[in-house]
């Protein structure tokens, strides 16, 4: 079908809602009466030739088999498809016979709708379209609306047809009926400003797509063979790289067994797509509706091939509870085995963050992968995110580290802006295989492709711009030569690297400094010991209010309403666990506890002021033990924190003294892959008595980390980037996390020096001049002199 008569069916098809829905329907809901009776239609008319074999089937089985329920193989052999029509009616005769009657319509409209076979049956109700008949009878506008979808005007079929006036119209294929639905919920979408391209990708993206996914093994694609997308939309796709394979690689004197699946959480949407698969003869039961992050629908399914356009920056918090128990992944799928620093095993999680859950579409396509000599392939569309978001640890970077250890990865491409529908942001192409090329293991390409595009003549939403064909062969040759493309002049054109796997991997580690600490006791400082840290302020109102009466339980009882209104009123925010808390007697007592213990303190070690805290600790210690006041751990750091402040002048607080000496001494310098000599950049420093180390407490504020690459080693990154520029620093090696981040920005990033200062100055020149001197006058400048910076 050529573009002028897809563009007038779509125009004829759009113009049906101004003419016949406009008094019946608000603007928004006109798509919920076109899309299905569009895809009710196809359905129809690809039904009507052989109306007659399928009637005669049902009569057979009726009167000479005597059957109480149809058979549906006999049905769906006579029908040539796998669904079928037991009715009388087809939508044509429908009109036909109609009269201005809209219940006899509604009647006749119904009993041809209950005629079909169980597949288009779900199909009508998730398009809700007997509720929608019913609506348009009643506002009697259903006879208008049969009318206009079996106009001579149209051809929905797949077969040549003529206007009234001679005129051919174009058969209506398969292809040409999925570019009808497209387009139609795009300027849907574009109508009502909602997301477009949450539905279907451009064409020729899903083209490079195929040929990325493909080419690599044509002469290897099996007679029978899968193809997954967890994420279909309207199957788009599912059925261009149908149509891909049985054009560019047909196998010889056979015909090719492809089967294809799909998920997709929109009703409409999947309603299109199952109707799509009926009519080009797939399997319909191979699409499923819900949420694939909820329900691992085909578990036990694995695919050749997998392609998809997740929705990215899309929260999938409402499906966490089917992931995550508290804050455990608990769905398999989002599991992942990692080793660390040291090479221990073991499972952690790869789950993003709530918002964005475009990752887990590409961990769900992972899981379904092939474990066979041939292998599975993935082409899988995301924004930048999930290049480089998350840092080392976060189920973000496990699932780059997942992919790319396991060397799946073998490609990513860079698309340019404004290629979909729905966003202008910067679009990428990830390609994974389990089963690389030898010249490929061990390697990742990155394909800079953002500035090869030809513009369109009109927007389409936010898509100004389209590949060519020569585009397409450009990143694919580029792609299948593993090609390294350094992009002359301009930003125009492709680049191209290609990197081992550990380029991209990132060694997370902290680098500690030690507390300096100076202490006192003062009233001010352990008054605030009194009350919890979280409930400071209400309980500062409450203790100002009736004092020491707080700790008798009828005190706090009596005056409930009056505590929580006082919070309400001052905007404080409390959660019930809060309010339990600041209401308990046990709380006030608990505060009153530690704050005459800290009074203790302070009568018996006075208001100096201290420089060492290390000494400092060693008073307040002996004191508890001779005074005999019980202290918890937590409790007796409460008071220590409250009373101190880290101070660059007071010495470094200790926080233990080791004994390091033969097979302890060997063990820890195994773990840490150093000599003894270097254990001070580990934070064990030698005292005067052999075999004795200090450690010291390291300061949180002055905590910083680096990432260092998987190819350096920390100690030497360490020694020759850190130690000069901070000599008290240590390695925190047990810190050490692993990461993987990909920075096109850094890879492809090409300076562009900025303008001199004379072409700047001929510039202002210019303008001062278009503005008649009035720069010059206000700056009190001569312009003469002025424009003699142009020809100096």
């Amino acid at each position: 079908m050529d573009h002028s008569a897809h563009n007038k069916l779509v125009s004829f098809i759009w113009s049906i809602a101004d003419d016949c829905l406009r008094d019946v329907y608000v603007r928004g809901k006109y798509r919920d009466v076109i899309l299905p009776m569009v895809v009710l239609r196809r359905l129809d008319a690809l039904l009507e030739p052989t109306k007659v074999q399928v009637l005669e089937e049902v009569e057979f089985q009726k009167k000479e088999m005597g059957v109480t329920e149809l058979l549906t193989d006999p049905l769906m052999a006579a029908s040539g498809y796998k669904f079928y029509n037991t009715s009388k009616w087809t939508l044509t005769k429908l009109n036909q016979t109609a009269t201005n009657n809209q219940q006899i319509l509604l009647a006749n409209v119904e009993d041809y709708l209950h005629g079909f076979s169980q597949n288009v049956k779900e199909i009508i109700r998730r398009f809700n379209l007997e509720a929608q008949m019913e609506h348009m009878a009643r506002k009697d506008v259903l006879l208008d609306v049969l009318e206009k979808f079996t106009s001579p005007l149209i051809n929905l079929t797949p077969k040549e047809a003529e206007d009234p006036d001679g005129r051919k119209l174009p058969a209506l294929s398969n292809l040409g009926m999925g570019y009808v639905f497209e387009e139609l919920i795009r300027k849907f979408n574009e109508e009502n400003n909602e997301e477009a391209g949450e539905h279907f990708t451009p064409r020729e993206v899903i083209e490079l797509m195929t040929h990325l996914v493909f080419d690599p093994v044509k002469a290897r694609l099996p007679l029978t063979l899968s193809i997954y997308d967890p994420a279909c939309g309207s199957g788009g796709m599912l059925t261009e790289s149908q149509n891909f394979i049985d054009e560019k690689y047909p196998a010889e004197g056979y015909q090719r067994d492809i089967h294809l699946y799909g998920k997709e959480i929109n009703d409409e949407t999947y309603a299109i797509c199952k109707s799509d698969m009926m009519i080009k003869g797939n399997n319909p039961e191979h699409i499923r509706v819900g949420s694939t992050l909820s329900t691992d629908e085909f578990a036990r399914e694995r695919f050749d091939f997998m392609l998809s356009n997740p929705p990215y920056g899309k929260s999938w918090a409402g499906e966490q509870k089917y992931i995550k128990d508290g804050s455990e992944v608990i769905d398999s799928r989002f599991r992942v085995r990692l080793t660390d620093y040291w090479g221990n095993g073991e499972v952690q999680d790869a789950a993003p963050r709530s918002s964005d859950g475009q990752l887990l579409f590409l961990m769900e396509m992972v899981s379904k992968m092939k474990e066979t000599d041939a292998g599975s392939r993935i082409a899988s569309v995301h924004n930048g995110s999930s290049l480089f978001t998350g840092d080392a640890g976060s189920g973000e970077s496990n699932i780059r580290r997942h992919i790319i250890e396991n060397d799946w990865l073998e490609a990513i491409i860079q698309l340019p802006n404004n290629l979909f529908y729905n966003t202008g942001i910067t679009t990428y192409i990830w390609l994974l295989s389990n089963n690389k090329a030898a010249h490929r293991k061990g390697k990742v390409q990155l394909l800079d492709a953002s500035g090869l595009y030809r513009k369109l003549r009109k927007n389409l939403g936010n898509k100004n711009c389209e590949f060519a064909p020569e585009h397409i062969q450009a990143i694919t040759g580029n792609y299948l030569a593993l090609a390294q493309v350094e992009r002359e002049g301009d930003s125009s054109g492709i680049a191209a690297k290609v990197f081992d796997n550990d380029d991209f991997g990132y060694y997370k580690v902290n680098i500690e400094r030690p507390d300096r600490r100076s202490a006192q006791f003062t009233p001010e400082r352990i008054a605030p010991l009194r009350f919890d840290k979280a409930l400071r302020e209400p309980m500062e109102w409450v203790f100002s209010q009736w004092g020491e009466a707080v700790y008798e339980s009828e005190t706090l009882k009596a005056n409930e309403q009056g505590i929580l209104g006082w919070c309400e009123e001052n905007e404080l925010s409390l959660n019930a666990k809060n309010r339990k808390k600041l209401l308990s007697p046990d709380t006030w007592v608990k505060g009153c506890h530690l704050f005459n213990a800290a009074n203790q303190l302070l009568e018996a070690i006075g208001q100096q002021t201290f420089t060492d805290f290390n000494q400092f600790r060693t008073r307040v210690d002996q004191h508890l033990k001779t005074a005999q006041l019980r202290l918890g751990a937590s409790e007796k750091n409460a008071i220590l924190n409250a009373v101190s402040w880290y101070d660059p002048q007071a010495e470094m607080v200790i926080r233990k003294t080791e004994k390091l000496s033969g097979e302890k001494l060997e063990k820890l310098l195994k773990h840490l892959g150093c000599e003894e000599l270097e254990l001070g950049d580990f934070g064990y420093y030698p005292t005067d008595k052999a075999g004795e180390y200090l450690t010291y407490e390291p300061c949180s504020d002055l905590r910083d980390s680096e990432s260092i690459p998987l190819k350096d080693h920390i100690h030497r990154y360490f020694v020759a980037e850190v130690k000069p520029h901070m000599a008290e620093a240590w390695i925190n090696l047990d810190s050490t996390k692993i990461g993987y981040e990909i920075s096109f920005n850094k890879y492809f990033y090409r300076h562009k020096p900025l303008r001199s200062m004379e072409a700047v100055a001929a510039d202002i020149v210019a303008l001062e001049q278009q503005a008649e001197g009035l720069i010059a006058e206000i700056l009190g400048m001569d312009i003469a002199e002025v424009s003699g910076v142009e020809h100096g």
